[in-house]
């Protein structure tokens, strides 16, 4: 097995007191510490005042996803409650269809209580612009780690208006707590705009309208991307070595003049989170399957864990985002699709992220194995600072600059 893929992950933990764990968001977005590592030194600021940090001319990207009301909640004739947490769409697959479909669609999701669900169908009455509505839901077919579960439902509005009326945000487990109203506005950031995601991009919840004004001001260009966020993000590893996890894949889709934005600021990217930086790594190794002929023009573009280990290194950034160009240009699209199920773990070369804004992460987890290989072990360090300067932990917790 290749080095990279023996990495214990043992070696990736801390403790994490309870405490520690941010259950809810300060009253003000813009008001958590800032932790900044820079230089291989650690100092402390607030979020609010990033820009000082940051040089002029870059470009900063942002994961516009947009966190959808995915837990549903069902009762039984006999009283027996049912939950119903929708991961991502069956049919139709594409996001956009699926939330526009009326009356029937189907997705893949997971089903709690559901030794308690036999065959038979459950319902559930809601009130919408005054009437009363049916929904149902139906077991299709049991899959290794979900169901595929199809709704139906009378009145002609969509499954994204079901869901809103409906549906729950669903916050990380590890808050233990129920989701509750502040949750549907402060568990998604102020620039999403397309639904698909289960949890949130919780590195950009920190930006505020003066922040990016401020930004702006500093000529730093803003760009945006979409990667749905699965709930695989919050997978834990339970294999002892790295090379027996496997990783879940997500879809993104990024726009032609962001990926020449890329080209136009490479050594000068700024990635919000680390779905932005999966999904900016992602396009350099699509390039270079492009280069490569790995894949047809016909097929689904997709990177698969393991791809950046075992593509050719070498090719130039500025070779592989042409390639992706041409590749759109050749296919008349304005828009990249791809999934990616790109592993980050030490010994990786970031080919185009070079700062990273982002949270604090859970121990023994591959977004913690992401920051080890952005900033090496000094990851414990920064870890270390923050929890003795008593720093806000996990989804709705303080922020944190890595400029290696």
């Amino acid at each position: 097995m290749e080095d990279y893929k023996n990495i214990l992950i043992e070696n990736y933990t801390y403790n994490l007191p309870d405490f520690s764990i941010a259950k809810y968001p300060l009253a003000e977005r813009d008001a958590s510490k800032l932790l900044i590592f820079k230089n291989d030194s650690i100092t402390e600021n607030k979020f609010s005042n990033i820009d000082n940090f940051l040089i002029s001319n870059s470009l900063i990207v942002f994961n516009n996803t947009k966190v959808i009301q995915a837990r549903l909640n069902f009762e039984k004739k006999t009283g027996a409650k049912i939950e119903i947490f929708c991961l991502e769409p069956y049919f139709p697959s594409d996001y956009e269809q699926s939330f526009s479909a009326k009356h029937k669609v189907q997705w893949k999701c997971i089903v709690g209580n559901a030794k308690k669900w036999k065959s038979e169908s459950v319902y559930k009455k809601f009130i919408f612009n005054g009437l009363e509505f049916v929904i149902q839901a139906e077991k299709i077919e049991q899959l290794p780690e979900a169901w595929i579960i199809e709704f139906t439902w009378n009145g002609d509005f969509s499954f994204a208006e079901l869901i809103e009326n409906n549906g729950f945000i669903p916050i990380p487990p590890y808050l233990n707590r129920e989701s509750e109203e502040l949750d549907t506005t402060r568990y998604q950031t102020i620039y999403s705009k397309h639904k698909g995601s289960v949890a949130a991009p919780t590195a950009g919840l920190h930006f505020t309208e003066k922040v990016l004004e401020k930004l702006i001001s500093k000529n730093i260009k803003l760009a945006e991307l979409s990667l749905h966020v699965g709930a695989g993000t919050f997978k834990p590893v339970k294999s002892e070595k790295i090379g027996e996890h496997e990783m879940h894949s997500e879809h993104f889709i990024v726009n032609k003049d962001v990926i020449k934005d890329i080209l136009a600021h490479r050594g000068k990217i700024i990635a919000v989170g680390t779905t932005s930086v999966r999904t900016l790594e992602s396009i350099y190794w699509i390039g270079v399957k492009i280069l490569a002929q790995k894949f047809a023009e016909t097929e689904v573009v997709k990177i698969l864990q393991w791809d950046a280990y075992q593509l050719n290194k070498e090719v130039k950034i500025e070779d592989a985002l042409a390639a992706v160009l041409g590749f759109m240009e050749r296919k008349k699209i304005a828009f990249l699709e791809a999934d990616t199920q790109i592993m980050i773990v030490p010994t990786y070369k970031f080919k185009i992220v070079n700062v990273l804004i982002t949270n604090f992460h859970q121990p023994q987890s591959t977004l913690l194995l992401l920051i080890s290989a952005f900033i090496g072990e000094k990851w414990k360090d920064v870890y270390n600072f923050a929890l003795a300067k008593n720093f806000r932990f996990l989804s709705y917790g303080d922020s944190c600059l890595l400029i290696p």
